[in-house]
């Protein structure tokens, strides 16, 4: 559940004390033992006016100190969540075992001061670049806030405005309610038992089911609820969101939208399941419709999810407001009134490149209804930092020009994937208030964060380094999107692991955070269970299917594709004979070393007792690429180098000298044939040391060859990449045969 920070004390559960008098006389009594406790930790949110000054906390702590020992009758109590502090030590590790809490505990827990009430959230912050961020929150709690941020003065109506009147006892919805068939609420609101987090804790899934759908199979894993989606369709979204939806597909032109693919996919992300999609063809791979479908759908989700907590939030403040201070404390002992994580932030969105978040954030405030986005504020810095550099007003009409200037021999996908903003180190909080849209927001007031994985990566490695950063607006995020996965997978995905390995973890500061009304599940350290995780990509892979079996652990449960290819072969345009050599591996561990004692054993004696030159050897990962250069140094063989990391120079000398054959071999890795699409000249054999994880790079690299035979190298463990070369039926006769050798012309 991520690194424990606090140390061990039991007693989570809020529990009503039946005697204040008798509170009041235990914290007198154990005063100056809590008055060390808090003097040895970090001070407690002041409850002035000044909370978004900066405190220094050694004067503070020194300033208390001189207190204590001049009148120990001013000792200003603990604060609420100074005891959570001290109780959440080791909570994560008890709460499977530690069902039944102590009352002394409890009342330690919430004897302290619940005056987290004051204070505003600092509306001057900004970025001075996109992700720079203050850290915010203040040090109090004021009426309207989300877990510590104020929302701004949301609509007044709440959610009482779209019709949604729901009746709730005790954080539950009631039979005959709206809320009895809002997937929001009853996800949320679901009370984990000690054998269902066992369960989870195992990480073993079984799929029980599968329905075709379209060319599509869906798995999943418990109830199936695809069957029966029309009878639930669009319970838990709000009716402003849908009508505002259902007017922006009309006019587009679209005639039934019951039956299209964004209805379709928002059904599957409401029943807030962890979903895995990996045949997603993307927008720059002739697939706009069906990619921004997609968009629209989690999009629509992630808002949906965003106004219901505040929604939520909204109408509890609402009847607190009505109530006198004596009563609320009784009334929050309720669970109904737990309504908020440890931080604000619900949803986080990873996504490659700058140009691809311009476009999602474009699609979503046009999803966003007129209402709720009177104003969109740094809209025209946003144009600048993610956009091509130009006003919403130009860009439709300087599109055309920029394109027509930009034409070059490229493939059309890798125009249209990198002929906007490459840059690939990003971060913007987006917040909504009562009728607007923030952009540039502080992280910590926000609702969602946009993010690729290397600027999100820097923030906790800055945090990691300096005591005074952290990143623990990552706390309460309850939707997690990643978004063209197969671009990242590019890029670097151990940055993805090491992101959703940072969500959920308990936070090292309040922020602002009223305790009081904080869901049990997250005090419990039960919030990765409650996290909905959704992976699109245009294949699949190990380590995508490593982060989905591993790190997304639903209570729902998991939603995942199941596809059948036909393989890429037929665009090979050339009359060539594909010979693909299988070589055994035991484990999926070995098959790299196998991989390559059959290249040095098998293969190389063939290339080095030949005179032929012009052999290319095509390499997918980084590692091997080193590996077999590496292996051909201590050969002195005569080679030349093309990888993502070969200076410019070095490259046109290597091309030429392959060309012109003063170099024997080449050594070409994927990550540089996907950022660069060299058009290699002079290769007269091709050997795939490790096939491409993009199946449009196949025919690509082997229509460059000018000879007549490619040799492609295989085992089982590669079945994934396999099939979406030759096809899935081809690939499994491929890795079950008894045949070592396959012939394709």
């Amino acid at each position: 559940m991520g690194n424990q920070r606090f140390g061990r004390k039991r007693g989570m559960k809020r529990k009503l004390e039946q005697n204040p008098s008798k509170k009041n006389q235990n914290v007198k009594k154990n005063r100056r033992h809590s008055r060390e406790q808090k003097l040895n930790r970090s001070p407690s949110p002041d409850d002035s006016a000044e909370e978004n000054s900066e405190i220094d906390s050694e004067e503070e702590m020194e300033a208390q100190k001189k207190e204590e020992e001049e009148e120990v009758v001013d000792y200003k109590e603990p604060t609420m969540y100074d005891s959570l502090l001290e109780s959440l030590r080791t909570k994560q590790e008890e709460y499977n075992t530690d069902s039944e809490e102590s009352e002394d505990d409890v009342e330690q827990a919430h004897g302290a001061s619940d005056d987290d009430n004051e204070g505003s959230d600092s509306e001057s912050s900004r970025l001075s670049e996109p992700g720079a961020s203050q850290h915010g929150g203040g040090l109090g709690n004021p009426v309207g806030r989300i877990g510590g941020t104020e929302t701004d003065d949301d609509d007044s109506e709440a959610s009482g405005s779209d019709g949604e009147q729901e009746l709730r006892v005790n954080g539950q919805p009631t039979i005959g309610a709206c809320a009895s068939t809002s997937s929001f609420h009853s996800h949320l609101d679901h009370k984990l038992s000690k054998k269902e987090v066992d369960k989870l804790e195992k990480k073993k899934w079984t799929y029980k089911w599968v329905v075709a759908m379209s060319n599509y199979k869906w798995r999943g894993t418990d109830k199936c609820f695809l069957k029966e989606l029309d009878s639930f369709l669009f319970h838990g979204l709000k009716p402003t969101l849908h009508k505002h939806w259902l007017s922006i597909y009309e006019k587009s032109g679209g005639a039934d939208f019951d039956s299209s693919k964004q209805r379709l996919f928002f059904s599957i992300c409401n029943s807030y399941r962890d979903i895995l999609h990996h045949n997603k063809k993307p927008f720059y791979l002739k697939g706009l419709e069906e990619d921004s479908s997609t968009m629209d759908a989690y999009v629509m989700h992630s808002l949906n999810h965003i106004f219901r907590t505040r929604d939520l939030v909204k109408k509890n403040e609402a009847k607190l407001a009505k109530l006198q201070d004596n009563v609320k404390v009784d009334i929050l002992s309720n669970e109904a009134f737990l309504d908020r994580g440890f931080t604000r932030p619900k949803v986080l969105i990873l996504l490659p490149l700058a140009s691809v978040a311009f476009r999602l954030v474009k699609r979503l405030i046009d999803l966003t209804p007129p209402k709720y986005k009177s104003n969109v504020e740094e809209h025209e810095r946003f144009y600048r930092e993610f956009g091509a550099g130009v006003s919403e007003e130009k860009e439709d009409e300087d599109a055309a020009e920029i394109s027509e200037s930009k034409r070059s021999s490229k493939p059309s996908d890798f125009e249209t994937l990198f002929g906007g903003n490459n840059n690939d180190h990003f971060m913007i909080g987006i917040k909504f208030t009562r009728r607007s849209i923030r952009l540039y927001g502080d992280f910590y007031s926000s609702d969602m964060i946009v993010a690729s994985p290397l600027g999100l990566i820097t923030k906790i490695g800055e945090a990691e380094l300096y005591k005074d950063k952290n990143v623990d607006y990552l706390s309460s995020i309850e939707v997690l999107i990643v978004d063209h996965a197969d671009v990242i997978l590019m890029q670097n995905w151990s940055h993805v692991n090491t992101i959703v390995e940072q969500l959920n973890r308990i936070p090292s500061q309040q922020h602002g955070t009223d305790i009081m009304r904080i869901r049990q599940w997250y005090l419990d350290g039960q919030a990765p269970f409650y996290r909905q995780s959704i992976i699109l990509s245009s294949h699949i892979n190990p380590d995508i299917n490593g982060l989905f079996n591993h790190h997304c652990l639903n209570h729902e449960g998991k939603v995942k594709l199941a596809s059948e290819y036909k393989g890429v072969l037929p665009k090979v345009v050339l009359q060539i004979r594909q010979i693909y050599e299988r070589f055994d591996a035991n484990t999926a561990e070995d098959a790299d070393d196998a991989r390559f004692d059959y290249f040095t054993k098998k293969v190389f004696p063939k290339i080095k007792d030949s005179t032929q030159g012009g052999i290319m050897l095509f390499i997918s990962s980084y590692f091997e690429f080193i590996r077999v250069r590496n292996f051909l140094k201590a050969q002195e063989a005569s080679f030349c180098l093309l990888g993502e990391y070969t200076e410019q120079s070095d490259i046109s000398r290597a091309r030429g000298w392959f060309f012109d054959g003063k170099k024997k071999i080449m050594l070409y890795t994927e990550r540089a044939h996907f950022y660069h699409r060299y058009k290699i000249r002079g290769i007269q054999n091709l050997i795939i040391y490790s096939l491409p994880e993009r199946k449009e790079f196949y025919p690509e690299v082997v229509n460059l060859l000018q000879g007549s035979a490619c040799t492609v190298l295989f085992s089982r463990f590669d079945q994934l990449r396999l099939e979406r070369i030759v096809g899935t039926a081809a690939s499994k006769r491929m890795v079950t045969s008894d045949k070592g050798v396959f012939v394709f012309c």
